[in-house]
């Protein structure tokens, strides 16, 4: 006999606070009284309700770490987007959420897997592995990690300021930009799309197994994931998760 695992329920959430990431970035952090716990990397659905009856839902990767209160989603606007211009320019603090969730169970992370972890990032694709370098750094994990995150440009790093305090702070965290658009006057980071090269100057040998995550839009995530392969790295050790036509190039 095959267990049926029961449907999630939607539940109503409050929004606690507002935080902007970037002009075009908004992280959510949410109460939400009858969350069960994730896993860093698991994603939830959002659902809005029109006065009409009309009903729209997004998933939206889980940025908070497990071990935080909140729930925390973060979000980018899409110009062309049903549900995020409103998240992301017309929500306020007080206001309510339809979420439901946790989801997901492949590409998650906890620090008594080990590593050592190497994560890779394009654009808003950081939100996943935020959560993970969070659980890290609120458990004190020494599992060695390490971050290679593709941006356009320096004012679109999602959570720049707050991962250069945690490498700073944290032991075993390492984080590295590249910046494929435009580069600030003294930039001394790589300034080219992720290749081959910088994955070997960056990242562990095969030989050290790394266990790696990879998430962006689906042209990055589709060539790391192949390069890693021909690095040698074991390909069940290499995780993605990638974005649909919405994604743009890193």
């Amino acid at each position: 006999m095959v267990a049926i695992r029961p449907r999630l329920a939607w539940q109503r959430t409050t929004v606690r606070e507002l935080i902007e990431e970037t002009p075009r970035v908004r992280s959510l952090v949410l109460d939400a009284p009858g969350w069960q716990g994730h896993s860093a990397g698991q994603h939830l659905d959002v659902r809005l309700t029109a006065e009409d009856g009309y009903q729209a839902e997004r998933s939206y990767s889980i940025a908070s770490a497990p071990v935080e209160p909140h729930v925390t989603i973060t979000v980018e606007r899409l110009d062309d987007g049903e549900v995020s211009p409103y998240l992301t320019d017309e929500l306020h603090p007080g206001d309510e959420l339809e979420l439901r969730g946790p989801i997901g169970g492949w590409f998650t992370w906890r620090p008594t897997e080990g590593g050592p972890l190497l994560l890779v990032a394009g654009g808003s694709g950081i939100v996943p592995l935020m959560a993970m370098i969070r659980q890290k750094a609120a458990l004190r994990s020494p599992v060695p990690v390490r971050l290679l995150y593709s941006s356009r440009a320096y004012e679109e790093i999602i959570f720049r300021e707050e991962l250069d305090r945690l490498a700073a702070e944290v032991g075993e965290l390492t984080v590295e930009h590249t910046l494929t658009r435009s580069q600030p006057e003294g930039w001394s980071g790589y300034n080219r799309r992720i290749d081959r090269a910088m994955l070997e100057e960056f990242t562990w040998a095969a030989e050290e197994r790394p266990l790696t995550f990879v998430c962006g839009p689906t042209p990055l995530v589709e060539s790391v994931a192949t390069l890693c392969v021909e690095m040698g790295y074991a390909p069940e050790r290499v995780k993605t998760e990638r974005f649909g036509p919405t994604g743009g190039a890193v």
